[in-house]
């Protein structure tokens, strides 16, 4: 346990944690701006993860830096807010920021190889982690106390042996032992929000079962917010409660996560589905969508998926198409949803 559990009652609250609102992030280069995220929108809820999924190019992890504020220096954001239990962090003071970070939002990043330095311990990396975030907090604690507040992060994630692995540098442990020492530097001061950037990538599978299994458990007793972002669908079924599809900066699609899989809308997001092979049938090839996403530097004026859609036509490419909302919150941003579902309210 990571401390006291969040009671019941708590969690069935469903607070809004965090509140995206036309967020916008551009990269200022040589070739132009770059509009890395273009006006994406989303809530999560105390207890409750959201998947963002897209391919790679797409603007999830710009967006996940945008929410930190770490952002590459070629990079600004340029409108929206980010609102964190109703803080503004694009307004912020950066000294405010730096706070914020590890304390009410944190993230576990895909590498953990290179998540953690080579040549100190994992006693060294995460006493400095915890060490750090009491002194933030106007009070020191004791060597030992620190020490002993590792170890039982260390035993909150499934560490075998704690007091010995304290000792350990990166290299003698296995991938999914670093990534759980990463997710107890991440988890340790019991975040609000917690963004996990496709963390189970260089896990094998039996053990990525073992670590999903264990954000959903840390989860269920903190009512810790997750934005889990991944290109991996059978992921998404099994980690989270909904789901935003992202396409060319944008976010296309969102609803739980039965609407997207039982009727998916967006031709993209059926597009993806349609690629993942099914146990109950036998084909020769897989289906692959054909094309490439747009350059985010030379974005058309129309639809972004246009190109590569296969019920394209003239409106699609002649203006971007308006957001539709279907039934329990789903949404996608598509023509052809015109007559079927109402107009999103603005």
């Amino acid at each position: 346990m990571i401390g006291e559990s969040v009671s019941s009652t708590e969690r069935n609250a469903g607070n809004v944690v965090l509140d995206v609102q036309e967020l916008q992030t551009h990269l200022f280069t040589k070739w132009g701006v770059t509009r890395a995220v273009d006006g994406v929108s989303f809530q999560i809820r105390e207890g409750e993860t959201l998947g963002l999924v897209g391919e790679s190019g797409s603007g999830k992890s710009m967006t996940a830096l945008s929410l930190l504020r770490l952002l590459p220096e070629a990079a600004r954001i340029v409108d929206g807010r980010i609102l964190l239990d109703g803080d503004d962090i694009v307004r912020m003071r950066m000294p405010d920021v730096r706070e914020m970070r590890g304390r009410k939002i944190s993230m576990i990043l895909q590498d953990p190889q290179t998540a953690l330095n080579p040549v100190f311990t994992i006693g060294n990396q995460l006493t400095e982690s915890i060490a750090a975030r009491s002194g933030r907090n106007g009070g020191r604690r004791s060597k030992q106390s620190v020490r002993d507040r590792a170890m039982e992060v260390l035993r909150m994630m499934r560490v075998a042996a704690p007091e010995r692995r304290l000792s350990d540098f990166p290299h003698q442990m296995s991938g999914g032992m670093k990534q759980r020492v990463v997710g107890g530097i991440a988890i340790e001061s019991q975040p609000r929000l917690l963004i996990a950037d496709e963390p189970t990538t260089a896990l094998d599978v039996t053990i990525q079962a073992q670590y999903l299994n264990l954000l959903k458990e840390i989860q269920r007793e903190t009512g810790v917010a997750i934005l889990f972002i991944t290109h991996d669908l059978g992921v998404v079924a099994r980690m989270c409660d909904r789901v935003a599809v992202m396409y060319a900066g944008r976010i296309v699609e969102q609803g739980g996560i039965h609407e997207i899989f039982d009727n998916p809308s967006h031709p993209y997001t059926q597009a993806l589905l349609g690629s993942i092979p099914k146990m109950e049938e036998r084909v020769e090839r897989l289906t692959a969508i054909e094309g490439q996403p747009p350059a985010l530097f030379a974005l058309p004026q129309g639809c972004r998926f246009a190109v590569r859609c296969p019920h394209v036509h003239d409106r699609c490419e002649e203006a971007y198409p308006a957001e539709f909302t279907g039934s329990g919150g789903h949404t996608a941003a598509c023509w052809l949803l015109e007559e079927k579902w109402k107009p999103t309210s603005s």
